[in-house]
């Protein structure tokens, strides 16, 4: 979070004062309110007068945002680096293992959430092709009938959101599920998609398990965001208050996040990986049986 901050100013505050004293670009006619609502009113103007502006503040925007992408992902993939060998050897925390786990997961977690990335843009074209004809349907039911194309429409957005929400959540269930089999079995991203898919369709008590923990973990949010909203009203010191526990609400929101990421990798870890196998075990009789081996007590002793 602090790195994230700190980059922020890094990467755009920075170039931004920069540029302004490059370009000379001059804001006191930006005192009032007025004038920037008319400043956007023709933005063709503005770009074309504060071009190379423009594509300073988008490439240093595209820097930012991968930097941030970049630590995120190492941050991720030490702390379920650090979960999974607790798990598996019960060893404490310490700092240098977290940053060995960073570097072990980074390249596995890049292409892992490439590929969920782009899962989740498959998933938001179809909705939206969904959604383009769910209008279309009740358009055409408001030149016959207002009231069914009321229904219609109240009936297949409800539909939608339903569905939408669904498929969100198990997208994100083969997320962690997958991020789990990364750090605990070490499989590459592809692997571990197929047998986190392979994983909830056999165990569909894991895909529960995360939907109380993802249902808890709003629930959580949302009360502790309440509590900052009643401390913002106090009198006199509620900002102050506030201001106090908004900072302390990110810490708080990312153990929350931990604890939500510790509880899947610990079941994974006792009922699949440290436990029975998701595979279909191999009911077949071993060679040995086949031969009658290992023999029996009167075959050793020579009686019929």
């Amino acid at each position: 979070m602090f790195l994230s901050i700190l980059g922020f100013f890094i990467f755009i505050g920075i170039p931004l004062a920069i540029a302004f004293i490059i370009f000379g670009v001059d804001l006191t006619y930006l005192s009032r309110p007025d004038d920037i609502f008319n400043l956007f009113k023709s933005p063709s103007e503005l770009l074309s007068r504060y071009f190379g502006l423009a594509i300073l503040l988008l490439t240093s925007f595209i820097i930012y945002i991968l930097s941030i992408f970049v630590i995120g992902v190492f941050v991720f993939g030490g702390s379920i680096g650090t979960i999974a060998g607790a798990l598996k050897e019960a060893r404490p925390f310490h700092f240098k293992t977290f940053l060995t786990e960073g570097k072990r997961l980074f390249l596995p977690l890049i292409g892992f959430t490439a590929i969920i990335g782009a899962g989740f843009l498959t998933l938001a074209f179809i909705l939206g092709l969904i959604g383009g004809s769910i209008s279309a349907i009740v358009s055409i039911a408001k030149e016959h009938e207002a009231a069914l194309a009321l229904f219609l429409g109240i009936f297949f957005s409800l539909l939608l959101f339903v569905m939408g929400l669904s498929l969100i959540i198990i997208v994100l269930s083969i997320t962690i599920y997958g991020a789990a089999i990364i750090a605990l079995n070490g499989k590459g991203p592809i692997d571990a998609i197929k047998e986190a898919v392979l994983l909830l369709y056999r165990r569909p008590q894991g895909l529960y398990l995360y939907c109380i923990i993802f249902i808890a973990f709003i629930v959580i949010n949302l009360a502790i965001i309440l509590i900052g909203i009643l401390m913002g009203l106090v009198p006199l010191i509620g900002p102050l208050l506030s201001f106090i526990y908004q900072l302390s609400l990110y810490f708080l929101q990312s153990y929350l996040g931990l604890i939500m990421i510790a509880t899947i990798l610990a079941y994974y870890h006792l009922t699949v990986s440290g436990g029975d196998s998701i595979q279909t075990p191999d009911t077949s009789p071993s060679e040995g049986s086949q031969q009658g081996w290992p023999p029996s007590q009167t075959d050793q002793t020579g009686q019929a």
